[in-house]
């Protein structure tokens, strides 16, 4: 653990050492700070420094290339160090050469302008203000008194008696400056004015108290010791008091022993709403850790002294322990994380996820960061990420189980289960899911689960082992009719034997998947073939549907206009019809009247006879004209010489006048 330590010092000083290239800055102290304040992300932090619009480093390279320009060929990346290591002082050694090699061949991505030349940072504030909120942009060069200046002219409030409250780094003075604080680009702050009576105005506050009771508040709260956050929401009407005895549980800092930032100084009773505690909305950003005083750690000193008289009585087992080249104090996990009472894993949990995230917390406070990734779901979720997947995708599935009864616990965890090579071997090939069998109503619990995910046979093997054969690792593969436990690795074992082992569970997963993945591509090939066939199918049934719907429609416009056409033609005789019983009786040739006798030539080449009276009129020839079949709006009735058209003349002249008397040879002809 010393050497990993070191190196992960090691790749710190070269990350500074880039840093300090790129961004120019030479004080150390706060190149580190500001590092720190990026989690040691390099990329990050530069960007933090020089502004978006004065070349932003551009990520425009693989991840791997990327990696390997920013922490060298042999380095891991920044958050897989256990934690940060202090600032350096005055006397230590300057960054090595390899660091500086490293520095040149990464810093030509940044323009040389841009770090010589840096353009102001500015940083902005949303300040919030009773019911009033107010953005500020400012410079980082700019104090806190010159940001309360600007917020007196926009609050209409003295700075003498403003409290500017929200700093993650605690109360700041009116002289601090901006850059200092090392402060993200976007920031919330809220103003308290305790000296300030409320105005008229705020006689509305029981309304929007009442509001804001209703209203769902983020808080996110920074465990210092253990480095993670949590992001947790809460009702308005919940209590301070409540919000620390969730932090409790999830933390397993007792309540008594927290120590909090970035409550409102106002919020001094726990007994208050979050709604009328001040905190800002809808996001709030806390941070707590355990408070250690005297008599904690002289409580502390007691526990782990009964601990080491009960030790001292085991010596066979701590005889057993040697071998690993470990002491008592390492054995009992006191060399790290001092006498624990806090549980890997609370009992009787209705969540899976819930005891499986408490159990990665713990975990990483009693052995560190570089650990397995365990699985945060049932075991049935994990067996479905291992086993459900396309056969490329499936994975070997670990289940490691815990038992803080067993002496050889600690020594698996710290020595073999967090060893670097182990945790990379595990992350790439293997999904691991942890349980914690300490208490027997969870172990009781993992065997419901064994039996109805893997069968009885693993619940009985599992309840087959005692607890000093504890923590054990089970290997399980996935098959088609049932899922198989490769193998069970014990916690007496030793870091090359425990790779030996996974690595012979992987070769025998490599083959069945082999299998799985040649029967997969035959069974997709099948069911492409099988589409194509369906698909060319439903084209040729669609071609023959369009076609047939084509055909239907022409027919049914056929018939529609031979419908049209024999309603047009029996209107047609309808009105001939009408016409010829409309007509007066043809003359005698010997009437005493005058009369005309007409003969027509039709376009057909037969003539039309008939005898009128003079008196007629013109309609009654145009009648007896369309009651042949020639109406006089599409034919002209023509005379033959001299030529005229009679359909052109006045209806109501008689033959006399149109001098069709007493005979006349007249023709029909179509209009255009």
């Amino acid at each position: 653990m010393a050497s990993d330590t070191s190196a992960s010092n090691m790749d710190r000083e070269m990350i500074l050492a880039d840093f300090q290239a790129c961004t120019g800055i030479d004080n150390i102290a706060e190149a580190i700070a500001l590092l720190e304040l990026n989690n040691w992300d390099l990329v990050a932090a530069i960007n933090g420094v020089i502004p978006q619009e004065n070349g932003i480093l551009q990520s425009n390279f693989s991840s791997e290339a990327s990696q390997a320009n920013l922490f060298g060929p042999h380095s891991q990346p920044p958050a897989a160090a256990a934690a940060p290591p202090p600032p350096p002082s005055s006397s230590s050694p300057p960054p090595s050469s390899s660091s500086s090699s490293s520095s040149s061949a990464f810093c030509p991505v940044l323009p040389t302008r841009h770090i010589i030349e840096r353009q102001p940072r500015m940083l902005n504030f949303r300040v919030e203000y009773r019911q009033r909120s107010v953005e500020v942009v400012l410079e980082e060069a700019s104090t806190v008194g010159e940001m309360k200046q600007i917020l007196e002219a926009e609050l209409q409030v003295p700075a003498s008696k403003m409290q500017l409250k929200g700093w993650k780094s605690g109360d700041v003075s009116d002289s601090t400056i901006l850059r200092s604080l090392h402060l993200p680009k976007n920031n919330s702050l809220y103003v308290l004015t305790p000296d300030i009576a409320p105005t008229a105005s705020t006689s509305q506050n029981s309304s929007s108290l009442q509001e804001s009771l209703n209203q769902n508040f983020l808080l996110v709260i920074s465990h210092r010791e253990a480095q993670r956050d949590y992001s947790l929401n809460f009702p308005g009407s919940r209590t301070i008091q409540e919000v620390k005895r969730n932090i409790s549980d999830l933390t397993n800092i007792p309540v008594r022993h927290q120590q909090w930032e970035g409550w409102p100084a106002s919020a001094t009773d726990d007994s208050v709403t979050l709604a009328a505690s001040g905190i800002s909305y809808p996001c709030h950003h806390l941070s707590v850790c355990r408070r250690f005083s005297p008599a904690n750690t002289r409580d502390q000193f007691e526990e782990c002294t009964d601990v080491h008289m009960v030790s001292d009585s085991e010596g066979d087992d701590f005889e057993d322990a040697s071998e690993f080249g470990v002491d008592e104090a390492e054995m009992f996990g006191m060399g790290t994380s001092g006498c624990r009472k806090s549980p890997m894993m609370p009992e009787n949990t209705e969540n899976e996820g819930d005891a499986l995230l408490h159990f990665t917390a713990e975990f990483s406070t009693r052995y560190g960061d570089c650990h397995p990734v365990f699985f945060i779901g049932s075991l049935e979720a994990a067996s479905q990420e291992a086993f459900y997947g396309k056969a490329r995708d499936r994975k070997l599935l670990a289940i490691y189980l815990h038992n803080d009864e067993s002496v050889l616990t600690n020594v698996f965890c710290s020595q073999m289960l967090c060893a670097e090579s182990i945790v990379s071997y595990l992350s790439q090939n293997f999904i691991t899911w942890a349980w914690d069998v300490s208490k027997e109503a969870n172990k009781a619990r993992l065997l419901t689960m064994c039996t109805r995910h893997f069968g009885s046979v693993v619940a009985q093997t599992i309840r087959t082992y005692k607890t000093d054969q504890f923590p054990l690792l089970l290997i399980v593969m996935g098959k088609r009719a049932s899922n198989e436990v490769l193998n069970v690795i014990q916690g007496n074992t030793t870091v090359d034997e425990l790779m030996m082992r996974l690595m012979g569970a992987m070769e025998i997963f490599t083959a069945q998947q082999q299998e799985d993945i040649k029967d997969e591509d035959e069974r997709e090939a099948r069911e492409m073939v099988k589409r194509e066939q369906d698909e060319a199918y439903r084209l040729s049934l669609e071609a023959d549907r369009k076609k047939r719907e084509a055909q239907e429609r022409e027919e049914a416009e056929q018939v529609r206009l031979q419908q049209i056409q024999k309603e047009q033609e029996e209107e047609r005789e309808a009105i001939r019809l009408s016409l010829e019983q409309a007509l007066p009786p043809e003359p005698e040739e010997e009437s005493s009247e005058p009369v005309s006798k007409l003969r027509i030539r039709t376009p057909s080449g037969e003539f039309l006879e008939r005898r009128f009276l003079g008196s007629c009129k013109l309609q009654v020839l145009f009648d007896f004209v369309a009651s042949k079949g020639y109406p006089w709006d599409e034919f002209k009735l023509l005379t033959t010489f001299p030529r005229r058209n009679i359909t052109q003349l006045d209806p109501a002249w008689t033959l006399l006048e149109a001098k069709l008397f007493p005979q006349e040879t007249l023709f029909l002809e179509a209009k255009e």
